[in-house]
Formats: structure tokens, sequence, C-alpha cells
């Protein structure tokens, strides 16, 4: 069995480094989330104002500030590259992996059940659904802040198994505050709110009302000391910032009917079975023994096994109801759902396979077989003109991904026992995951990575070039070209609050404005905006001496 282990563990970190680490460099940054947070970092780094949050040199208050000193951190490590910028979300997702080896391993470990392969097991189904390697491929804050939150939360776990006022038991609520706290300095109260959810339902379903209160003040002060320092520096250079990330960022996002991406309660629901492949597949398979681990009250597993529904379905519940909603914001989710998981495909009998686990497998290589046949029809003969790819390559690569992932749907079906079955299953997708990097269909590369028509430009634009930006663009404007003193045109986007103070007004132009800007700088005027954009304005707007773009559904350059 140890030897088992040790393999299933080289196997894990090999998978990690594939699937998370040498890749991350190849693909162009997508807007706006990627070349916003790597703009953010490097305008911290350049301009040394490592309190206040700036994009395009205008105040950005969305969110605290940590997130974008760890992308700043990792760019002054790196370079500033594609790679550097991404790290952060990729590191965060290994450090949450290895918190569920620690948490699922510490539980086997008190039951003197030290080689267990089901530490391993949770920790490769959590890095193999589609939504934590999506979003720990992406620079985004998500991958950062569950991880924080997991850490918070997993540790106040395990000291809730320390003995009672222990040493132990009153380092691991240090430890879970403090990250709370850096969860908190990440993306705001979400952080206190979400293991409050967890952790008091949990207590209370273990009728463990006086240790509730008591376990809580070390992690209270903790997370408040972590948080303290940069709250009050902000408030004092910016004393706006609470006032609008509150209401914005918290109230009008959770309750207002106008908040930012709103959509209805049960939007979650319908989208998670997507999240969690290839793993929808077997959730039914292992439901009995998810049950079995409730119902086990006496041992730490079964304890675990309840703390976990508490932390899969309340946070679950609670970002179903606030009205804006992104897929990012169940993140947090995952981490209990793979130790489930775990659990449940566990309690499979080694020597044969249920039938829904058989089903599930079956359903998984129809799936994608389904869709080899639907992508090979659409790449050969197109609908209505539109074809994946212009590349061979590419169309290579995703066929070959598709056929590896039936294959060892079919290996998967054949093997001798449930264990080896699974662990087949993990690495059915594995090599879709890899080439996910390198197979960006034609028209997401046109719509959301400009990178490639800044680059090839960059060098005719000198650093007294005025410089005009649609809202969309403007990140990555600043971020290839190094500049954040770009003109905004028709609309401010989502730096919408940083332009309205009276020191930034003059950076918004309206369309006969830019003209006239235009006209004022023969020779030295350069704008860049979706070609939509374009499209509407040409009219009003003077003739350019150049014009490059990266398709016809992307962007497009005019020079002046």
């Amino acid at each position: 069995m140890a030897k088992e282990i040790k393999k299933y563990t080289l196997a894990l970190i090999g998978l990690y480094l594939l699937c998370y680490i040498l890749p991350l460099g190849y693909r162009d940054l997508v807007i706006p989330d990627e070349t916003r947070y790597a703009e953010i970092a490097r305008e911290m780094i350049a301009g040394r104002d490592w309190i206040v949050p700036h994009l395009n040199g205008l105040r950005y208050f969305e969110k605290p500030v940590l997130g974008y000193w760890a992308h700043a951190a990792s760019i002054m490590l790196f370079g500033e590259n594609n790679f550097a910028v991404r790290f952060p979300s990729a590191l965060a997702a290994g450090l949450s992996a290895f918190l569920i080896y620690l948490l699922v391993h510490k539980v086997y470990r008190k039951e003197d059940n030290k080689n267990n392969p089901l530490p391993v097991l949770a920790t490769l189904i959590f890095l193999t659904t589609f939504e934590v390697l999506g979003i720990g491929n992406t620079a985004v804050l998500d991958s950062i802040f569950s991880f924080f939150l997991t850490a918070s939360i997993a540790l106040f776990f395990i000291a809730s198994e320390a003995t009672c006022k222990s040493a132990k038991e009153k380092q691991f609520l240090l430890l879970s505050g403090i990250f709370c706290g850096l969860a908190f300095l990440t993306k705001g109260f979400l952080a206190f709110a979400i293991p409050v959810i967890v952790i008091t339902p949990y207590f209370i379903w273990q009728k463990r009302y006086k240790d509730l209160l008591r376990m809580s003040l070390i992690p209270l002060v903790s997370a408040t000391i972590v948080s303290l320092p940069w709250s009050i520096a902000i408030y004092s250079k910016e004393p706006d910032f609470w006032r609008y990330f509150i209401w914005n960022e918290h109230i009008r996002r959770f309750m207002d009917k106008s908040a930012q991406h709103s959509s209805a309660f049960w939007v979650f629901l319908l989208i998670s079975p997507a999240t969690i492949l290839p793993w929808t597949f077997l959730t039914p398979a292992a439901m009995r023994g998810i049950k079995m681990h409730i119902k086990d009250l006496d041992t730490a597993t079964g304890r675990l096994a309840r703390f976990c529904v508490c932390w899969l379905v309340l946070p679950f519940l609670f970002f179903s109801a606030s009205k804006g909603k992104l897929i990012t914001y169940i993140l947090p989710c995952f981490p209990p759902f793979a130790v489930l998981l775990a659990f449940g495909l566990s309690e499979i009998p080694e020597k044969v396979k249920s039938r829904s686990f058989k089903l599930g497998v079956i359903f998984a290589g129809s799936l994608f077989l389904l869709i080899l046949l639907a992508f090979t029809f659409l790449q050969l003969f197109g609908y209505h003109g539109f074809h994946p790819y212009s590349q061979s390559r590419k169309v290579l690569m995703v066929i070959n991904s598709l056929l590896f992932f039936i294959l060892f749907c079919g290996l998967c079906l054949k093997s001798q026992n449930s264990r080896s079955g699974v662990f087949l299953f993990v690495i059915a997708p594995l090599l879709l995951f890899f080439s996910a990097h390198f197979v960006v269909p034609d028209l997401t590369v046109e719509k959301k990575m400009p990178g490639v028509l800044l680059e090839r430009n960059k060098q005719d634009i000198g650093q007294d070039t005025v410089l005009l930006s649609d809202s969309s663009t403007v990140s990555a404007l600043c971020w290839y070209l190094k500049r954040n003193d770009v003109y905004l045109v028709e609309s401010a986007g989502e730096l919408d609050y940083g332009i309205k103070y009276t020191d930034s007004t003059k950076r918004m132009t309206d369309i006969e404005s830019t003209a006239s800007l235009i006209n004022k700088n023969p020779g030295n005027v350069v704008l860049i905006s979706k070609i939509k954009n374009i499209r509407r304005w040409k009219d009003r707007l003077p003739e350019p001496v150049y014009r490059d773009d990266n398709g016809s559904e992307g962007y497009m350059l005019w020079r002046y």
C-alpha cells in the first residue's frame, strides 16, 4: 500500500506541474480580467504606491490590495510576462490542493490509517475539475481568495479536533484567523461571512454550542490584527474607499436589483454540473458512500464529512441568493466537494464496480464521443462559414485529447477493481487539460486577446504618443505599452468611479472631443478599440493614415 501511495503522490505532483505550471506563459492575456490585474500590479511597482490600487492611473477601488500585491510580487520575481501574471492563481490552486491533502490525511492519521489513498484521491479530484483548472490557470483573484478561505476553514476544523483549550488548538485557531484576515485583504467581507455560515451550523449540528463561542475569539482577534494596518492606511490616503467598496462591492452586488452580472437564484444550480466535469458522472455513484460517512457519528471521518456538507451547501446557497453572479464565485465550494466525493467513491467495493459507477463512466465516454463527432463535423463543414480553428495543429490536439479521454474511459471500465478504475478516470482528462493552453479557438483570440495586435505595433508608438481607447481595451493597452495615461473614449466602463475625481475627469472624452484631440496632435495619436465601436465612430472621426486589426470580430488600431 505504501508504494501505491507514493506512486499516486508522484502522479499528483506531475499532474499539477503539467496542467497548471508548465504551460502558463503560452497564451496571450485575456481581457478584461487578466490584463486588469496585470496592469494594476505593474502600476503599483512603477508608481511605488502599495496602498492605493490604480488602473490607467485612475483610482480603482473594486477590491482590497493583497491580490494585487501577489501579482506584483510575481512580476518582480519572474518579469513582466504572461507566466508571472498567472502564477499566483496557479500557486493558490496548488496550495489549496495541499490543504485538502493535509486535512484528509490528518483525519486518517488520527484513526491510525496513514496509508489510505483518500488524501491523494481528494486532491486529484479537486485539481481535475473544470472550474478549478480554468480559474487556476487564469489571472483573477478568485483562486487566491479561495486558497485563503480554504486555509481558514480547514484549520478551524483541525483546531476543533484538537484537545479542548490545548496549545495545539490555540495554534490552529490563530492560523485560521490569520488566513481569514488575508482573505479579507483579497476580496473583503466575504472572508468573514463564509467561515461563519460554515462553522456555526456545523457546531450546532455537533451540539458544541459553548465551543463555538469559546473558539471564535482567537480567530476574530487575529483576523482583525492582520486586516487593520492596510485598512487604516487606505482610509488615511483615500477616505472614500470604504464607502464605495462596502456599498458597491457588497450591499449593491448582493442585494440590489441593478447589481452587476445579475442572475436568477437557480443559475449556479443549473451550471454546476458543467463546473465539476468530469466528476459530474461519478457523483451519483458516490452518494451512498457519502451518506454512510455522514451517519458515522463517532469517527473523525464522519465529523469531517458533516463539516464538508456545511462547507459545500451553505456557501453555495449564499452565493445563489446574491443578485450578482459569476461562475468564479462558487470556487470556495470545490474543496469540500472534492473531499465528499473522495469519501463516497472510497466506499465502492474494491473488487467490483457498482452499476452507477459503470454507467457514469459510460455516460462520460459517450458525451465526449459526441463532442468529438460534433467538433469534427463543425471543423470540416463549418456552420454559416464558421470553423473553430484555422490551424491543423490545433485541430489534431483537440481530436487527440478527446480520443485520449474516451480511451481511458474504456480502460476504466475494464479495470479489475474500483480503486484502479477511479484513478484511471483521473487520467482521462489530462491531455485535454494540458492541450487547453494551446488550442484557444480563433474567435476567442480575436475577441478577447488583443496582445498580438499591440505587440505588432508598439515599436511605432512613442512614449509621448497620445493614446485613445474604449473602456474594454484600456487595461490591455496600458499593460502592453507600459502606459497609464490613456484617454477613454465615450465610456469609462469599470473605471467609471475613478474618472469622476476632479484630477481625472480630463481623461474622459466624447466623440467630438476625441476628434478635436486628434486634430490638435497631428501625426502623434493612436486609437485602439473593438471594431464594433470603430464602426460607430468612423464617420465622426478624422481619416487615419494607418490601420491594423486582428480580425473582423476583434480590435482595430488607427494611427494618425
